[in-house]
């Protein structure tokens, strides 16, 4: 085989197609074999950009990432000269946890780049080759020099092509050329070798997109041999942090200079007490280093790709990480109708020509009703495979389905005539044209929306013979069918004795041909609701959410389909798009929040529906499938791109993709995603109040003349085992009962919003608090001693203050004490090996405790419960709204 990115340079464009078949030892018709295409893919390796700098790192990289941390360094720094001159048990101790801290460190990020790497590969686009003589959907990565592949409107060209058939194919180049205008290609062979790309018109290029038409070519170059990957460099780059990761890093920045400044006055209290000095460097750094929340940013990017993962369980894959931390701030979903709010399983419920309404189409031979079987058949893109079954669109498949029920078999209609040229659907046009050899002639088949398609026609056909057009009638008739649901589809023809120029070469003219039709008939076509939609409909509403029905049917239909799903009321607006072109921004902008059902929408007046809401502070995710609605995708704040009936375009631009294309899901994952960041406002309101404990306490004792309570392998311990375990589980915290009853949080909302501060400073002075009362109270004993009652409080208190903070207003105990069992695991794990540093006796020495007496223990808990309660008080004043004025 021949792929030499060299040879794609010099001469591919200047073979003809067949050429370039036979030098890769391919079929144009069947593709590869299966073991030509496995030896292609030994020699060639994977169709991607394995250069491309991926922002993954090396797992020892990031190991040793968990220990070049400046405080940590100084830390383990402290620790050996701490040991050099004093106990090097001590030392070794503090190096321990230390690293366990380290690899817990290392564990987390590992899980979430796992997680991200997952969701990367199940986002891999895919290609549709000929193999073995059958149209196969696989990985654009399994690509190899030699396979057939099909392009079609929306797609993302998966490698660098031959082109050998096509129809109107237009293709976007703008990634490799800069050139923002769409291309046309072409099939013949050049004669100059060294053209540019964007003159190589016969052939098709790795990442590029195809606005328009369709076409078949041959796979010349893949990976880092396309014209892509020779400037992948250009691609390089480590995806960018989510906002609210960048909040959390300058936070912790900020508070990294307040616990420098506290540990300092620490350092200096104690020493001015008689401390030993290295001892108040080591507590202080050991303070600074436990109580500096470096790891939040990572916790949030554990969270939300953790989160994704989940989501694709719940089929949605989401492609941009931030989607993840702002869908709980979404206060408009603008739905597609078709597939999402309805099954997308459509038949054709009631044809209508010559005047005649029937259920179905029969199988009679008179005009006009076996034209309106051969428009059904041949206007038509569905395809009959090889296990006999109907695929393509379901619009498509329903027509196709109706008309060979009734004899007119598509293969063999084509033999009799065959398409010649086509002109595509377009869905500012409403339509699309075929064009068969009928004879000598043409016969222009044209199907779309009756009132595209009528003001085409100067007559229609009657069983007469062509008759008068009463395009009111037929407008009447095409209402009433709507107002029932239908989406009503127009068929008109015309016959041309001569060929018309141009049509052999693949760019008829639609000025030219779609004029002076006939009419040949309606057709009815029902989609039923989703079972589950309505129901989803409701829980946006109890959320907050504002519910949006966007389509392209007529305001009847759409109406019609709204009311029965609960999106609309009797009284509610339906505006359509031509109503919508008059309307000025400023005019719209006073509309848009009543309007409920948007009608006959193209794809470019989303983007001034999006627009016109996000101007008035709303919060919008959009849905969409084609190439047109890539731009409003990429502006919604949610762009959700369908995953069945999407194209590539839409899914790259999108935030997020709908693998079952149900609008329930959007809910579920809106759902999710609040879950998702109550429980990281969770982890870091756990994480800074158990901080904030355990500053207050340290910093508090010199000034009350009490000596240091905690020792710095009692901080280290701390913050190993309470912030660890405990704090992760949070991550897997159910939703909370009525977290789709409240409205959605603002998208600019600080995480430490609706009293987080304040808890974070009056929980951890509460935890201070009670810790120095200990330290009080069994400061008679000696230090080993009474350090171990302080040590075991504080600790105990944290276990505490994770139970109560479970949920944000419900008590635990109507909540569900057991229903996050991972963080019950934690708790007694946790305990256990409090108890373990307590009552091992070869801890003893190291963790300088000394075991508890049951009276003594028991205090302990009592005292730590005092935490408890005082968050559970907290949680009922925020019930009654004496507290906080949460929402």
């Amino acid at each position: 085989m021949v792929s030499d990115g060299k040879k794609l340079k010099t001469d591919w464009h200047c073979l003809s197609g067949q050429e370039a078949v036979d030098r890769l030892n391919s079929d144009a018709h069947k593709g590869l074999s299966t073991e030509a295409a496995s030896a292609g893919l030994a020699q060639h390796g994977p169709n991607d950009l394995t250069e491309i700098k991926t922002g993954r790192r090396n797992p020892l990289a990031m190991l040793a990432a968990q220990f070049s941390d400046f405080m940590i360094v100084v830390l383990i720094a402290a620790a050996i000269i701490a040991g050099v001159v004093g106990e090097p048990q001590d030392t070794i101790a503090i190096v321990v946890i230390v690293f366990l801290n380290g690899i817990m460190g290392f564990v987390q990020e590992y899980r979430a780049e796992r997680a991200m790497a997952a969701l990367k590969q199940m986002s891999a686009p895919l290609a549709n080759v000929i193999r073995d003589g059958k149209v196969q959907q696989i990985p654009a990565p399994d690509l190899v020099p030699g396979d057939i592949v099909k392009l079609e409107a929306g797609n993302v060209v998966p490698a660098d092509l031959r082109l050998l058939e096509l129809s109107s194919l237009k293709v976007n180049e703008s990634a490799l050329t800069g050139e923002s205008q769409a291309v046309e290609k072409r099939l013949a062979q050049l004669d100059e070798a060294d053209l540019p790309l964007g003159d190589r018109f016969n052939l098709a290029y790795k990442g590029t997109l195809v606005t328009y038409g369709r076409a078949r070519g041959l796979v010349v170059a893949t990976g880092m041999r396309t014209e892509l990957g020779r400037i992948a460099t250009l691609l390089s780059g480590e995806a960018g942090k989510t906002p609210l990761q960048k909040r959390l890093t300058r936070f912790g920045q900020n508070l990294a200079l307040v616990v420098l400044a506290v540990c300092a006055i620490i350092f200096v209290a104690g020493w001015l007490r008689g401390e030993p000095p290295l001892v108040m460097l080591l507590t202080a750094v050991s303070l600074a280093v436990a109580a500096i929340p470096e790891a939040l940013p990572a916790v949030v990017t554990i969270s939300l790709a953790l989160g994704a993962a989940r989501m694709v369980r719940q089929n949605a894959l989401i492609r941009r990480l931030p989607a993840v931390e702002t869908l709980g701030s979404v206060t408009y979903i603008c739905s597609d109708k078709t597939g999402t709010l309805t099954l997308n399983e459509m038949h054709v419920d009631c044809i209508v020509a010559d005047g005649v309404r029937r259920p179905t189409l029969q199988a009679e031979r008179e005009t006009p009703w076996r034209e309106l079987g051969l428009a059904m058949a041949l206007c038509n893109d569905a395809l009959t495979d090889a296990a006999g079954k109907l695929a393509g669109d379901p619009t498509e498949t329903a027509l196709l389905g109706a008309a060979q029920a009734a004899g007119f078999d598509k293969t063999a209609l084509q033999e009799t005539l065959p398409r010649v040229s086509e002109i595509p659907f377009d869905a500012e046009r409403a339509r699309m044209s075929t064009l068969h050899r009928e004879g000598d002639a043409v016969l222009v088949l044209v199907k779309g929306a009756p009132e595209q398609v009528l003001p085409l026609c100067t007559d229609q056909l009657t069983a007469k013979g062509a008759g008068p057009l009463d395009r009111a009638a037929l407008h009447a008739e095409a209402e009433a069918l709507a107002k029932q649901g239908l989406r009503v589809l127009a068929f008109a023809l015309r016959r041309l004795p001569p060929l018309p120029e141009g049509v052999e070469r693949g760019a008829p003219d639609p000025a030219t041909l779609e004029t002076g039709l006939s009419f040949v008939g309606l057709a009815g076509l029902i989609d039923p609701p989703r079972p589950e939609a309505a129901e989803a409909v409701a829980a946006c509403k109890a959320a907050g959410i504002i519910p949006v029905m966007i389509t392209g049917d007529h305001p009847a239909t759409a109406r019609a389909i709204a009311s029965r799903l609960g999106i609309i009321d009797d009284g509610g607006k339906v505006l359509t798009g031509s109503h919508l072109q008059r309307l000025s921004l400023e005019a719209f902008e006073r509309e848009v929040e009543t309007v409920r059902v948007y009608a006959r929408i193209n794809p470019e007046q989303k983007i001034r529906i999006v627009q016109a809401l996000q101007d008035k502070g709303e919060y919008v995710a959009m849905t969409g499938d084609g190439v047109n609605d890539a731009p409003a995708l990429k502006m919604a704040d949610i762009g959700i791109a369908m995953g069945r009936g999407g194209t590539d375009v839409a899914r790259e631009a999108a935030h997020m993709t709908l693998l079952d294309d149900n609008f329930a899901t959007i809910v579920h994952v809106v759902r999710e995603g609040r879950r998702i960041f109550d429980n990281i406002r969770k982890f870091v309101k756990y994480t800074m109040t158990s901080n904030s404990g355990e500053i207050w306490t340290i910093f508090l004792a010199p000034f009350l003349g009490l000596p240091i309570p905690l020792l710095p392998i009692h901080i280290l311990w701390i913050n190993l085992v309470t912030d660890g375990l405990p704090g992760l589980a949070l991550a897997g915290e159910q939703a909370e009962r009525k977290v789709m009853q409240r409205p959605p949080r603002p998208p600019r909302e600080s995480i430490f919003a609706h009293g987080m501060w304040q808890h974070m400073l009056w929980v951890g002075l509460l935890m201070g608090g009670v810790s120095l009362l200990t330290q009080a109270w069994a400061i008679h004993d000696g230090s080993a001693h009474w350090q171990s009652m302080v040590f075991t409080v504080l600790t105990l208190s944290q276990l505490g203050h994770v139970l109560a903070i479970r949920f944000e207003r419900e008590s635990l105990f109507t909540g569900g004490v057991l229903s996050n069992r991972m963080l019950i695991a934690a708790l007694l794990l946790t305990f256990a090996l409090q108890m373990a540093v307590l009552y091992v006796p070869w801890l003893n020495p190291i963790f300088k405790t000394e075991p508890l007496t049951v009276g003594e223990l028991a205090t302990c808990l009592m005292l730590s419960s005092v935490v408890f309660a005082g968050v559970e008080m907290e949680k009922w004043l925020v019930r009654r709204g004496w507290l906080y004025n949460r929402s």
